[in-house]
């Protein structure tokens, strides 16, 4: 096969000109590709480094000038000043580099040839600098480049992160010589838009009918506060009507969509359990992301070639910890990540440091939190000069065999990562290699790590997913594991051991060959033209029934989901079935299934059981707000703002007080309020605020 690989950035060849990790990955699959004796292409921006490259490589100008003159429809709401519509004069030209058995392409003009410092547009560009288009002028030259260069030639297009290739897909829909694959990288919110003249343009000038996804229907009302809450959960933001969603623009219009994990494909299903759950249901995403689950597979991603070679018993701890001003005879935590205070946790990974120190806890840890400039926060600097000899705090770039020493020299990994945002975390899976045990959070992204798994599968110990910037339970639950951690070290050094070589033997099953496999697999059935099907378990996952057979249903999935009609196609209900029913439905806070079963079934529910569903949330005659609910650890009451001219209003958000076990009381709800709850599973939905 010929496998096409394009991105804004396929520079992991040379880390001189190396700006993030889809590089690296990109770098690695695709040699591994050429190693199986695939002919691979990569398509990528010269970002004005050209002359840079052919100091260090063979660099081969190619006899090819594409000449045109590119139209951008602008946003008024955005781009004040400047008219409706420019024409960017475009010439580039094509450059090759043959390495590895790759042969890397590198497209040339004024434009892309801007920023040859950070690649990337900052986002303060847009409105103010049509550098911010940056990335979709390489968007139309990619296309015009595989057209022309490989014509006719039947390839497979591996395109990545659907912010940068979204008219990709679309514009080769009807090649039949092309076939597309849309790579997710990273969990940008699932519903990012971009102006829909502005696609419409380009595709016209490509040359493809604009056949745009359909706009959101009307808010409902009585989702308002949902909707604003959004802005605070990093899961979804709004937009007004004239704009497209990207990904379903690339949804609709690719052969095959792949994820770096089944956690992340399953979270991006359906965001099960986050506070985006109940509106994602509403929008039609939804339903497209139901249509097209066929086209999804798990290419999967994996640990570095170098990283796996290593030798972490190599490593001297006591010279590597002593060599930090630390305590080798202790036990050692080791974070490391780039800075990045919400998505990984890192303000409640330090209150928890902070407090369990503060407390006298005996332990080690080592924290990197990767920044080109100082720390902004003067709290972790605070808190590193409190307790100096057992926190290293470090923010610079170093070597990185020295970061493999600091992970062979802990004992344990903290990856406290937030908002869903991870979609594999090499850098858990690289301490976790070097026999670090894991502590992070339950994401599904990282749920592959199994250090949420029960016995006798799990490598470590896990903390509950948070969708809240600094979030006093995930600190305190940081706090607990930690705790527990230094005693495991300390009282059963055998388990320890025995979690540390799960844990380094699962991480080494991470490897670019196993990726290659998994994508060439995907790329193979493509390339025979067979119908990609969707697996049975995912659609159960989801509660997608409606796409199963009667007989591939099972009482498990219709229990999960609360679906009595999909338990009913399979097997009769009654009263026992439908007494489950309600016990699952309310462990999951799923009140409105639990008023169906009452409804339908009151037999099924004791009087008791009905006093507490319909009792759980009143107003006492002082007005008062009063909630019980054994299973929830936080209540918060959401009050949407009155709607203005701006798109993105902000709720009001006050958290219950906290009255015993289940209880909670807070001030009265307005109309339109809604109640968020942060279930003891971390499951994290919404309820109704009763106003008396």
């Amino acid at each position: 096969m010929h496998i096409i690989e394009t991105y804004f950035e396929c520079c992991g060849f040379d880390h001189t000109f190396l700006q993030g990790g889809t590089s690296v990955y990109l770098w690695n699959l695709s040699r591994e590709f050429a190693a199986r004796g695939h002919r691979v292409s990569l398509v990528t921006p010269a970002h004005g480094r050209l002359d840079d490259l052919r100091g260090r490589y063979e660099v081969e100008d190619l006899g090819y000038t594409d000449e045109y003159r590119l139209p951008l429809v602008l946003d008024p709401e955005v781009w004040h000043g400047f008219p409706a519509e420019v024409e960017l004069p475009v010439r580039t030209t094509a450059h090759r580099i043959r390495l590895d058995g790759v042969d890397l392409y590198f497209l040339s003009n004024e434009h892309l040839d801007r920023l040859p410092d950070t690649f990337y547009p900052p986002y303060s560009a847009k409105g103010s600098d049509l550098v911010f288009f940056k990335p979709l002028v390489f968007q139309v030259d990619s296309v015009r480049f595989l057209r022309h260069w490989f014509g006719r030639e039947r390839a497979i297009v591996h395109a990545h992160e659907p912010f940068y290739h979204y008219l990709l897909p679309a514009a080769l829909r009807d090649d039949p010589t092309k076939h597309v694959v849309s790579t997710v990288q990273s969990n940008m919110p699932i519903t990012k838009k971009v102006y829909g003249p502005e696609v419409r343009r380009l595709l016209e000038l490509l040359g493809t009918p604009a056949v745009l996804p359909r706009e959101d229907p009307p808010a409902r009302p009585d989702l308002e506060a949902v909707r604003q809450y959004q802005q605070l959960t990093h899961l979804h933001y709004e937009y007004p009507p004239d704009h497209v969603a990207v990904y379903r623009l690339v949804l609709e219009n690719a052969d095959l969509v792949d994820f770096l994990s089944p956690g992340q494909l399953d979270f991006y299903a359906s965001f099960r359990d986050t506070p985006f759950e109940t509106l994602f249901a509403e929008l039609p995403l939804a339903e497209a992301v139901r249509e097209n689950a066929h086209k999804m597979f798990v290419g999967g991603c994996a640990i570095s070639d170098r990283w796996l070679a290593w030798d972490p018993h190599e490593v001297d701890r006591a010279e590597v910890l002593a060599g930090l001003g630390l305590d080798p005879a202790l036990p050692t935590f080791f974070h490391n990540a780039r800075y990045a205070l919400h998505h990984k946790g890192q303000l409640e990974l330090m209150r928890a440091v902070d407090r369990v120190l503060g407390d006298g806890l005996a332990a080690n840890f080592v924290v990197r939190c990767i920044s080109g400039a100082p720390l902004d926060d003067p709290y972790f600097s605070e808190v590193a000069e409190r307790h100096r000899g057992r926190l290293h705090l470090e923010s610079r770039r170093v070597d990185e065999r020295r970061v493999f020493e600091y992970a062979s020299a802990a004992d344990f990994c903290l990856f406290p990562s937030k908002f869903e945002m991870d979609t594999f975390l090499i850098a858990q899976g690289e301490a976790m290699v070097c026999g670090a045990v894991p502590i992070a959070t339950a994401q599904e992204g990282m749920a592959h790590f199994l250090h949420a798994r029960p016995e006798p599968e799990t490598t470590g110990l896990a903390v509950n997913r948070s969708f809240a910037e600094d979030d006093p339970l995930l600190t305190a639950a940081l706090v607990a594991r930690i705790r527990e951690a230094v005693t495991l070290w300390s009282e059963d050094p055998a388990r320890h051991r025995e979690l540390s070589e799960r844990a380094a033997a699962l991480a080494r099953r991470f490897t670019w060959e196993h990726c290659a496999d998994l994508h060439l697999a995907a790329f193979r059935r493509l390339w025979r033209g067979e119908p990609a099907e969707l697996p049975a378990e995912r659609a159960l996952r989801h509660g997608w029934f409606g796409l199963l057979k009667n007989e591939e249903i099972t009482e498990e999935a219709a229990l999960a989901h609360g679906d009595l009609a999909a338990y009913a196609r399979r097997s009769p209900v009654g009263t026992p079935v439908a007494r489950r029913f309600f016990h699952a439905a309310w462990e999951r806070a799923d009140f409105p299934a639990c008023e169906r079963i009452v409804e339908r079934f009151p037999t099924a529910v004791t009087a008791e059981e009905v006093r507490n569903l319909r009792g759980r949330c009143s107003v006492t005659g002082d007005g008062t707000l009063v909630y019980r609910l054994p299973h929830a650890e936080r209540v918060e009451l959401v009050t949407p703002a009155p709607r203005g001219p701006a798109a993105r209003a902000l709720p009001e958000v006050r958290e219950l007080r906290r009255t015993g076990a289940g209880a909670f009381e807070g001030p009265p709800p307005s109309a339109g309020s809604r109640l968020l709850l942060t279930l003891s599973s971390g499951r994290v939905t919404w309820d109704e605020a009763r106003h008396g």
